[in-house]
């Protein structure tokens, strides 16, 4: 994996951890009882959003680390995935049949 793809896989892992972790601890205006007119009450009053992005950083770091060390090690190769995927493979029958 060469830097390119490790970045590449970084911010996917990154944007898809962001899209989880941000609807945690979000405050509505509708909780707070403090509706600006012409809003909906679902809309977000404090959301926590630098706070959230440090999160989801750390965690995005852990997961990229796992995977890239995966990938590196040589453990499952593409091959592998591809033999996964591949027509037959889950019938439980064999490939070469």
């Amino acid at each position: 994996m060469g830097v390119t793809s490790g970045l590449v896989l970084f911010a996917v892992i990154w944007s898809l951890t962001f899209l989880i972790v941000l609807p945690f601890r979000i405050e509505t205006q509708g909780d707070l009882n403090d509706i600006v007119p012409g809003t909906h009450a679902g809309s977000p009053e404090n959301h926590h959003l630098k706070k959230k992005a440090w999160i989801t950083t750390g965690i995005a770091a852990v997961i990229w680390a796992i995977c890239a060390t995966i990938i590196l090690s040589g453990c499952i190769s593409v091959d592998d995935v591809e033999s996964w995927f591949r027509a037959g493979a889950w019938s439980g029958r064999g490939i070469d049949e």
